[in-house]
């Protein structure tokens, strides 16, 4: 009798969630409240993804804090987008300047601080900030070089 040929199971569906956080898009949503400044504060502490050098899972609390102008993040979105990064490798200082980016385009806010709060990994501890206060002064450092030459 000849050797059995072995079968792969069949490969199974994407979960429900696997199949949002590939199809999502990060969205804007009207802000209801464009005549008062307020700030708005959101923390996501599951965020995970993969360090690019040995793949091992990396964990942190993102934080974003922002005054809005015309438009606010959905909230659903953020969550999937920020999922997305999961299974992605991606260093600390890039997570946190991508996602700062991405926000910055969507939303174009009046203010915005994303921070990275990365949890101990060989006994060192990371935490990341952009904001555009920062970038203001960066950016205002530069234009007085240029002016002083």
């Amino acid at each position: 009798m000849p050797p059995r040929k072995k079968s792969s199971p069949p490969t199974p569906e994407p979960s429900y969630g696997t199949r949002a956080i590939e199809e999502n898009r990060l969205e804007g949503w009207p802000n209801p409240e464009t005549e008062q400044t307020y700030g708005i504060h959101l923390s996501y502490p599951e965020f995970t993804c993969l360090c690019p050098r040995s793949g091992y899972p990396d964990f942190a609390t993102i934080a974003i804090d922002y005054v809005p102008e015309k438009t606010i993040v959905e909230l659903r979105s953020l969550k999937l987008y920020l999922n997305a990064f999961r299974d992605r490798r991606i260093s600390h200082e890039a997570v946190v300047n991508t996602i700062y980016r991405d926000l910055v385009a969507l939303l174009s806010p009046r203010e915005l601080e994303v921070t990275g709060d990365f949890n101990v990994r060989g006994n060192l501890k990371t935490v990341i900030g952009v904001s555009m206060e920062k970038n203001r002064k960066k950016g205002g450092e530069r234009k007085k070089e240029k002016r002083d030459r």
